[in-house]
């Protein structure tokens, strides 16, 4: 049989299945009608665990960077090692994403239905469509079989360590890469396992020069590695699949780690050689934290925030995790929020030239949690209410239904110092932190120990707190405005040797027990059990007569 008869039959014993040509895959994914300058972007996550806080990064900004130019976004699930597969990973990151609203255009939706057409987005599913081009690639002699073993490998590395040489199968190395169709042949009979490798024609000591969107021009070496490009269960690697992908479903940028970025040479050379125009890179580094005076990584096993959910089950508001992230990328982002509290942040122009491009962004806690009290002071009332509930009820089952039996009472808990201008509240971090913050006001939560008032009143006899006590329930009026409120409050400090402010009890502090913060604080622990409150008047206004007075007899 002639060499190239020899080759077709092998071919065909690799792929026996119909396969689509090249040209009907072109005409089933055709370029999208989209206005000019358009981005089309993704997000790819391997359903391998838990979705990484980078990833919800790099999502965000590929969701902005298609949104802001009129674009489209898609979700992708990257999951051809099925070695590393966790089961359930797939219905996180979409429900992670949903959380977040990172929403896709395409891809899988928050009830797992498919939308788009340039489906399907999940790549397991998409086994013949890889076929198709690593066949084209066997054809035209640009891929071959390897029927190297894993100790064959194995054996290849070491003497390679002994050599001091590059490691790899490359060069001399590619043992299968010259082998004549007749040696093949005789392998595919005897049932031997297989890969395919791609038949790379690079050369390493020659460099080519790159345009990263982030990182700018940069020099890395040519690619002269035979990489596999399709596995011996028949799936394909991610070289070979995030090629096919973007080409077919047209994308136009692609964000992801700089631990790719060595990468980038043999996904140009894919690209060139099945004749495909390359999307543009952008490389970020990874997200870190200090830990003493050095910075590293964010780690799974060490950092909890590495782990989206964990800002999920603490209740950051999305909106607080969101835009400390395009803080992370953009840091004019404070600036341009501080000039328009009231906007939305998708009305912020994110910029790819922004992103740092060498150390990488560096998590700070103490910065999310400022920002998210910011994010919370703009919530309404009603706002505050809806979210914490939604919350609770996954994570608080205790205070959950006393909050949904009292609405308009708990609204009005949180309507107090809100919504007023530069000085509405910003006391809320995430949700929970709310419950133990409100819980005083609850009949069935709150806890007090007398014990608590006695020890912050050192100069005040138990018998004085009573009268005190008992002439401010003599003078109250739940009508009173605030300022003949704190009026009767005052007469009572001054009778009992109290100054009536604090800029008088600091000119003269031996003259006085105190000032009348001290006598306030009598009724601020008799009412809810803490010795620091908000605004004390709002607080009885909302508890209404009744129960301010049973608690404070």
């Amino acid at each position: 049989m002639e060499a190239g008869e020899l080759k077709k039959e092998i071919i065909s014993t690799v792929f026996p299945e119909q396969l689509k040509t090249p040209d009907e895959l072109e005409s089933l994914y055709p370029p999208r009608e989209l206005p000019e300058g358009a981005k089309v972007t993704r997000i790819a996550p391997s359903p391998t665990g838990f979705m990484h806080i980078g990833h919800l990064y790099i999502g965000l900004i590929s969701e902005r960077l298609a949104h802001q130019s009129e674009g489209v976004f898609y979700l992708r699930f990257e999951d051809t090692d099925k070695k590393r597969e966790v089961e359930g990973s797939k219905g996180l990151a979409i429900q992670s994403l949903s959380y977040f609203d990172i929403v896709g255009d395409e891809g899988a939706d928050d009830q797992g239905h498919e939308k788009g057409s340039y489906g399907p987005y999940t790549q397991s599913e998409r086994r013949g469509i890889y076929h198709t081009y690593i066949k084209k690639l066997l054809e035209e002699g640009k891929a071959y079989l390897c029927f190297c073993t894993a100790e064959d490998l194995t054996k290849m590395r070491e003497k390679q360590g002994e050599k001091k040489v590059r490691p790899g199968y490359y060069g001399e190395w590619a043992t299968w890469r010259n082998k004549t169709p007749e040696e093949v042949q005789s392998a595919l009979k005897e049932e031997r396992q297989f890969v395919v490798r791609f038949k790379a024609e690079g050369n390493y000591d020659k460099k080519i020069t790159i345009d990263d969107n982030i990182l700018g021009k940069r020099e890395l070496p040519e690619n002269d590695q035979d990489i596999v490009i399709m596995k011996s269960d028949g799936l394909p690697t991610y070289h070979l699949a995030h090629a096919v992908d973007d080409h077919l479903m047209r994308t136009t940028n692609v964000v992801r780690g700089d631990e790719w970025l060595s990468s980038l040479p043999l996904h140009l050379q894919l690209f060139d050689t099945l004749d495909w125009k390359a999307p543009d890179y952008a490389h970020i580094a990874p997200i870190q934290k200090m830990e003493g005076s050095t910075r590293r990584k964010l780690s799974k096993r060490k950092d909890p925030e590495a782990n989206v959910g964990y800002f999920i089950e603490q209740g950051y508001p999305k909106e607080s995790v969101v835009e400390y992230l395009i803080n992370l990328a953009n840091s004019n982002f404070e600036d341009w929020r501080r000039e328009n509290p009231d906007k939305d942040y998708r009305d912020f122009p994110l910029s790819l030239e922004k992103l740092q491009s060498s150390s990488g962004a560096l998590f700070d806690i103490n910065k999310l949690d400022n920002i998210s009290k910011d994010v919370v002071a703009r919530f309404t009332p009603d706002e505050v209410y809806n979210r914490f509930v939604l919350w609770a009820k996954r994570n608080d089952p205790e205070l959950a239904p006393i909050l949904e039996h009292n609405p308009d009472y708990t609204k009005a808990i949180f309507a107090i110092e809100r919504n007023i201008g530069p000085k509405s509240r910003k006391d809320i971090t995430k949700w929970s932190d709310v419950g133990e913050d409100i819980k005083y006001f609850f009949d069935e939560t709150f806890q007090y120990n007398p014990s608590e008032l006695t020890g912050q009143l050192k100069n005040v006899s138990p018998e004085e707190v009573k009268s005190i006590i008992q002439e401010f329930i003599d003078s109250y009026d739940e009508n009173d405005s605030k300022d003949n409120w704190f009026a009767k409050v005052k007469t009572i400090a001054r009778k009992h040797g109290f100054a009536e402010s604090t800029s008088v009890f600091k000119k003269n502090p031996t003259a006085f027990k105190g000032g009348v913060a001290d006598v306030a604080k009598i009724f601020r622990i008799l009412l809810t059990g803490k010795p620091e409150t908000p605004d004390l008047y709002s607080i009885m206004q909302v508890m209404g007569k009744d129960r301010v007075l049973k608690r404070l007899s």
